[in-house]
């Protein structure tokens, strides 16, 4: 099950990505398993992947909260996170992103076992592009990759 997001469809200029390139997804999720298998498939759709093990890590990676270093990671395209996770959650993880001023515009995807319509729209509601049911399949992945395509006009 896949639910998108409101708002506008435009994406950053600094977020596009270039004809011709990979483009950079980065994904949280504290299970190990969830991990590699978005990994696989992202990787099997041509997609430059990076993985945390937790929505603190991915702060780190991101350099979330250190205005000196903010936006000096390596460009990232796109944001899978697990919701459930030890310590932050996906949803603090998104409003942390959404309240950065050079990664706010990164399109965020919101991942859960759970089929929770609140918790489902208040992922949508702060700004989450899609949310998406646990195992994700390749067919979700083609979606995923349209989102990202959408960015490169």
């Amino acid at each position: 099950m896949l639910s998108s997001g409101g708002g506008s469809d435009s994406c950053s200029k600094d977020m596009a990505v270039e004809l011709g390139d990979e483009p950079h997804v980065l994904v949280v999720d504290d299970s190990l398993i969830d991990r590699k298998l978005v990994e696989r498939l992202l990787k099997n759709s041509s997609c430059k992947v990076t993985t945390a093990e937790n929505a603190l890590r991915a702060v780190n990676y991101l350099r979330l909260g250190n205005d000196t270093l903010e936006g000096t990671v390596s460009e990232v395209n796109m944001i899978i996170t697990d919701y459930c996770m030890p310590g932050m959650t996906g949803y603090e993880l998104l409003k942390k992103i959404k309240e950065s001023s050079v990664l706010k515009e990164v399109p965020v995807v919101i991942m859960s076992s759970e089929n929770i319509p609140t918790r489902i729209n208040q992922c949508l509601e702060e700004g989450a592009k899609m949310f998406m049911l646990k195992p994700l399949t390749r067919p979700d992945v083609k979606q995923l990759k349209w989102h990202l395509m959408k960015c490169r006009s």
